[in-house]
């Protein structure tokens, strides 16, 4: 397992080790020391496994009630993987990281305070595994439009209360609550 940095310093890539052979491979997903190491103590509490059909963007969603931390990863299938800081009182409030996800080969830490979201690449279902720091609150769900970030998708298929979420400057009165400095 090794740290990949990112442009923003919060967010983290961890490239995984995987070991072939002729049955299959073997990979370590979690090692709590070794993400300890990377600056990531957080405790999770949940796994969470969804899978998306081609041309699917998911997103841009937080919590701001109990807010989570993710660690996402990719089973099968190729995500580009985004998270945005909407913490108002960030150096980097607006700012998103963005990073194409394969299966089995890096994960990525994305901290409370950022919405986080994904479209499927490629011609393939995509099945996301990701573990949460918080359980979820359906009374603290929130998000930001998903067209806060250029997708590489002509035409994005997307829930309708995805499409109805407000853009990111919409929200700044509601983060400012959410996320006081």
């Amino acid at each position: 397992m090794r740290l990949i940095e990112t442009d923003l310093p919060d967010v983290k890539r961890i490239g995984l080790d995987v070991y072939p052979d002729a049955r299959g491979f073997f990979t370590e997903r979690y090692v709590e020391s070794k993400f300890h190491a990377f600056g990531i103590t957080d405790h999770f509490v949940q796994d969470n496994h969804s899978r998306s059909w081609p041309g699917v963007v998911r997103g841009m969603h937080f919590q701001h009630t109990a807010p989570q931390g993710k660690l996402v990863g990719v089973l099968r299938g190729r995500i580009l993987d985004v998270a945005v800081d909407v913490r108002p009182h960030s150096p980097q409030f607006g700012q998103h990281v963005a990073v194409e996800l394969e299966p089995n080969t890096e994960l990525l830490w994305i901290p409370p305070g950022f919405a986080h979201g994904f479209c499927v690449l490629g011609h393939e279902p995509a099945d996301v595994l990701y573990k949460v720091t918080a359980p979820f609150n359906p009374n603290g769900e929130a998000g930001i439009r998903y067209d806060v970030i250029d997708w590489p998708l002509a035409n994005p298929i997307l829930s309708a209360r995805d499409q109805q979420l407000p853009t990111l400057a919409e929200a700044r009165p509601q983060l400012n609550q959410w996320f006081p400095a």
